[in-house]
């Protein structure tokens, strides 16, 4: 969608956002959803074929507003333009790609760090949803310590040959790409000795088996690396620069997972605070009321939080420790909503029918494995609990803010300047 953005107003944003969903939803979608008739919605959501939907939104740079349009996947908005257009999209209940880690975390920073020809290649089927985006950070043996990692990659050639494990990589199995960092150099210290690159996650040697949560779900998954290559023109940044690279992966991360103004829009894992008031009006227990009216300041506290970041990227800030602050606000807010969501539906909201799992395969509208007939509260108490551990658990996220924001000393690591292969750990 080729459309000179620079000049435009908020309302002239609004109307052509709102015109090209009038031209591509069924008919009918936009006066519904002013009408507040949900099941007329619901009936016309059926008419949807997800994919060519996504693909559609994609390409026209809805999905990715902020993204340069050069690249086939973006409108080259500023964040402040951007708001209006996603303001209209969540009024009319636009489906959004679920490529959120190829969305969120994978196309800024290849639009950071990545060559001409890595852009060209990347981020029109990550905006479009065709190719779903996994990071592989995490492994069994260096969990918030990232930078311990142990999975190699060795140059041959004009490729490097990983061998490695990595685990909590969520839609591992459905995914195309893969953002892995590993190390190349054990003779330097952890930090200085990795390199990012971007992985075929379809290729032989690649190996992914499903970790099912609480919930029943599985989107989560570890993967096993056994001689898989990957081409050095797939290399992000320079060789041995991988730390910096993943920082900026990081830093996204937090940010996507930051609640209100997010890649997702509703509060993670539930019900947002607006649906949870009006499902449970009037409210006569004055108790509870208080503390719907506590959620409700904490969740305008999550988007003022997110705005004030947003504002920052707009003055040509990079990504910071503001994205941790969000982070950690919000994973707990979030489970202090889900506890209160399952309080406001009593003993019915640990109950329901449905049969047991069965796996979304690869290219569905949804993620993972589900579990069928599980209540929305129950399953949105219970996703909360890995709110405070993915993305760097509130721990982490408090060092950061810790030596970052409030400039105190850093935890004291014995092995952050010897060569990484002296250090002791476990095999």
């Amino acid at each position: 969608m080729a459309v000179d953005t620079a000049s435009l107003t908020d309302s002239q944003l609004r109307e052509q956002t709102l015109e090209w969903l009038r031209a591509n939803l069924p008919s009918g979608w936009i006066e519904a959803v002013d009408a507040g008739d949900d099941e007329r919605v619901a009936e016309l959501r059926k008419q949807v074929d997800y994919s060519t939907w996504c693909i559609a939104l994609g390409e026209a740079g809805y999905a990715t507003p902020m993204w340069p349009a050069e690249y086939g996947a973006g409108l080259s908005l500023t964040p402040t333009q951007a708001r209006p257009v996603n303001e209209v999209l969540n009024r009319y209940r636009a489906p959004r790609p679920y490529n959120i880690i190829g969305i969120g975390m994978g196309g800024p920073t290849v639009i950071h760090w990545g060559t001409e020809e890595q852009k060209q290649k990347l981020l029109r089927g990550c905006a479009t949803n065709e190719e779903i985006w996994c990071q592989l950070f995490s492994e069994p043996g260096a969990g918030s310590d990232v930078a311990g990692l142990a999975t190699r990659a060795e140059r041959d050639g004009d490729e490097w040959i990983v061998n490695g494990q990595k685990v909590w990589t969520t839609f591992a199995h459905q995914s195309k790409w893969g953002m892995l960092v590993a190390r190349t150099n054990p003779d330097l210290p952890k930090h200085q000795g990795l390199t990012y690159f971007i992985i075929d996650m379809e290729q032989p040697g690649v190996v992914v088996r499903p970790l099912v949560q609480i919930t029943g779900d599985a989107e989560f998954n570890e993967v096993f690396f056994d001689n898989a290559r990957v081409p050095d023109s797939m290399r992000i940044g320079r060789e041995g620069d991988g730390w910096r690279v993943a920082i900026t992966t990081l830093m996204n991360e937090r940010v996507a997972l930051s609640g209100a103004g997010s890649v997702g829009g509703d509060a993670i894992g539930g019900s947002p605070v607006d649906r949870l008031i009006d499902e449970h009006r009037p409210v006569h227990d004055p108790l509870v009321r208080q503390q719907l009216a506590q959620v409700y300041i904490e969740s305008r506290l999550v988007k003022i939080t997110n705005q004030r970041a947003a504002a920052k990227r707009k003055s040509g800030g990079e990504v910071g420790p503001e994205g941790s602050v969000g982070k950690l606000f919000q994973a707990e807010f979030n489970q202090r909503l889900q506890n209160l969501a399952l309080d406001l539906e009593g003993p019915s909201g640990i109950a329901w029918d449905g049969p047991g799992l069965r796996l979304i395969e690869r290219g569905s509208a949804a993620p993972g494995a589900v579990a069928d007939g599980l209540g929305s509260a129950a399953r949105g108490f219970l996703r909360a609990q890995a709110n405070t551990i993915e993305g760097g658990t509130s721990n982490i996220m408090r060092n950061i803010l810790g030596e970052r924001v409030l400039g105190l000393p850093k935890e004291p690591d014995a092995s952050r300047d010897l060569p990484w292969k002296d250090v002791l750990r476990s095999v």
